[in-house]
């Protein structure tokens, strides 16, 4: 990546899809040349949250929202310490920021964080585009990095893929850090930080949890070292298939409570025997409609994976460490949006339950975990 100084709405910026299909526009953000995965993401609001998860790097998100940048950019509302995504499209952004928090225009922290974007473009024809052909490379190109389409076009064919690429080590924490339980201490969680958001930590911590955030890198003997009553696997990017199971199994074998999300349900469907499989243009959004079907109920959940379990959705299977069967589906695609173990406390989703940004429906899920500790505590 390139980058030149801030030039929002003046320069010309030019995006290529790695098929041909070329879009007109100008710079938004930063000018100068970024790749990555196009992905779309259909949420209407918490443009900030999905800039700074963690789990989209490597990729450039496409708003289907047409007006984005009206709130503004604050100070509280990051999931991690910086922007994320490669690259930004939007086709009007705001002119003024409104909202009083406010403290800067999206724009100018996209500039900032040298992050380079393109707006003014047909979103919705883009979007159709990556639905009817899947998620595919692009570059955005502005200022002195434009030139003939064909040149373009060779660069962005010669970017790397996201099927096999191992990046959750490149997003995680390089230190081991503690989040402090609110109010009474009731447990302690030792999590895997695979690309871990800042709000699902406070999750657990409203429950009385202390969190002690791990590296990706962490051995089985570190996780236990913090004497944890359970584990958890956090969201992150990259390809699954990529992944090092040996934490994984080590939690499985001693049979201690473990909750994943996102990334983290791909990781426990590996080590219970599952298949994975990249997604046409997967799941990015806060209104994906998902069914609980322990209890039967439909939730709106927030979603950010391009990835997904292959397990059977008519059937309990038999796994290395006991019976397990799909426990959430989505309403959309019928892909497995979540995995159960019945002989033994692990589950998993394959959404975001911190609802940072998105809706509450899947707090719930936190307090699961809470109850397998307490089952296993008594």
């Amino acid at each position: 990546m390139t980058i030149s100084t801030r030039g929002a709405g003046k320069a010309p910026a030019v995006l290529v899809l790695e098929d041909g299909r070329i879009f007109r526009g100008r710079a938004y953000g930063a000018v100068g040349e970024t790749f990555g995965e196009a992905v779309f993401n259909t949420g209407m609001t918490g443009y900030q949250e999905t800039l700074t998860d963690p789990s989209y790097h490597r990729q450039v998100v496409v708003m289907t929202a047409p007006h984005v940048g009206n709130t503004g950019v604050n100070d509280e509302d990051d999931e991690s310490k910086r922007i994320w995504v490669s690259g930004y499209v939007v086709r009007d952004p705001a002119r003024i920021p409104s909202n009083w928090r406010s403290r800067r225009s999206l724009d100018e922290e996209l500039a900032s964080q040298g992050v380079v974007g393109i707006s003014g473009i047909d979103t919705r024809a883009l979007t159709r585009h990556l639905r009817e052909r899947g998620a595919m490379r692009v570059g955005i190109f502005s200022g002195e990095t434009l030139a003939g389409d064909a040149a373009l076009l060779a660069r962005v064919q010669q970017a790397p893929e996201m099927k096999g690429a191992d990046l959750s080590a490149e997003v995680a924490t390089a230190e081991t850090y503690v989040v402090p339980a609110i109010g009474e201490k009731k447990f302690t969680v030792a999590a895997l930080d695979l690309g871990i958001k800042g709000m699902t930590p406070h999750r657990m911590a409203e429950r009385g949890i202390e969190v002690h955030v791990l590296p990706a890198t962490a051995t089985a003997e570190q996780v236990y070292a913090v004497n944890p009553d359970g584990v958890f696997l956090s969201n992150g990017p990259g390809d699954p298939a990529t992944a090092d199971l040996t934490v994984i199994k080590a939690v499985l074998e001693r049979r201690t409570p473990l909750f994943g999300i996102c990334f983290g349900n791909q990781l426990l469907g590996r080590a219970l025997g599952f298949g994975t499989y990249k997604l046409k243009y997967g799941h990015r959004g806060i209104n994906q409609p998902v069914q609980d079907r322990t209890t039967g109920k439909v939730e709106v959940t927030a979603h950010n994976h391009g990835f997904a379990v292959e397990a059977p959705l008519d059937k309990v299977s038999d796994t290395p460490y006991g019976r397990a069967e799909v426990s959430h589906v989505c309403l959309n695609d019928d892909v497995v949006e979540g995995l159960r173990l019945l002989d033994q406390p692990a589950f998993s989703v394959q959404y975001h339950p911190e609802a940072a940004a998105g809706p509450h429906d899947a707090a719930y899920l936190f307090d699961r975990f809470v109850s397998l500790m307490e089952a296993e505590r008594a």
